[in-house]
């Protein structure tokens, strides 16, 4: 090898060591934050919650329906603000560990997320053709939790809701879907949906915070696919998302 090779083999090598470096330190800078919003923001929304619970306790039979009201709107929101550090945290682990890559029966997989994303569903859920995938199982579980809780969320009012679940390979890929006949969205802003803490509707239409489609894009992107929706107002949506096919 020449002198040159060997010089431009060395600049690249230390580049490397430099973004390495870089990329440890983005890391630990995220591991703290992690901390700092699990632990000291939780810190007052316990106190603020504890504090009301006690205030109920001591004060029964003394409250008027709306200081009740009150109590139960502050405590209301304290667990919403907790779910909320929740899905924070667990968004910007998302990139930390490595892919557990194994082979996954998706039919099984939806099955499985359905059963612990949704609760009290008034309509029913459809599985049509679902074919494997090869992924990290933990992951995509959680992509099927949140496609699978926002189709039922925002069906969950129509004369008979139902969500429906299907798959097929497309070239080099599988794409996958949920397709629901809830109240839609304008694609006018379909480009804010895979967006954290972006909504279309607001949190007094239907719950949540935003972070949940946005999960769903990071995970896919982790494995190598793409994230899509299609919808109209009135008519449904449809979300969808594709892996590469496994060889």
């Amino acid at each position: 090898m020449s002198s040159d090779s060997e010089a431009e083999v060395a600049a690249l090598q230390a580049q490397l060591r430099t973004c390495n470096a870089r990329l440890e330190a983005a890391h630990s800078e995220l591991d703290m934050l992690c901390h700092a919003v699990s632990h000291d923001l939780r810190a007052p929304v316990r106190a603020v919650d504890g504090f009301s619970r006690m205030l109920m306790q001591r004060c029964e039979g003394r409250l008027n329906a709306e200081e009740l009201r009150l109590l139960n709107v502050v405590r209301t929101n304290s667990a919403t603000m907790n779910r909320l550090i929740d899905d924070i945290v667990d968004f910007a682990k998302l990139n930390r560990n490595a892919l557990r890559v194994a082979d996954i029966d998706m039919g099984a997989l939806v099955s499985e997320a359905w059963a612990g994303a949704v609760h009290e569903f008034p309509g029913r859920m459809r599985v049509q053709s679902v074919p494997p995938a090869r992924g990290d199982r933990g992951l995509l579980r959680q992509a099927w939790s949140h496609l699978l809780a926002n189709a039922a969320k925002f069906s969950a009012r129509a004369a008979a809701p139902v969500v429906i679940v299907s798959g097929e390979r497309q070239g080099d890929e599988t794409v996958y879907s949920v397709r629901d006949n809830g109240v839609g969205f304008d694609m006018n802003y379909a480009d804010k949906l895979f967006k954290a803490f972006q909504r279309l509707h607001g949190a007094n239409e239907f719950p949540g915070n935003g972070i949940g489609l946005a999960s769903v894009a990071r995970i896919v992107k982790r494995h190598g696919g793409n994230v899509g929706a299609q919808s109209h107002p009135g008519n449904g949506a449809t979300f969808w998302f594709s892996l590469p096919c496994a060889p």
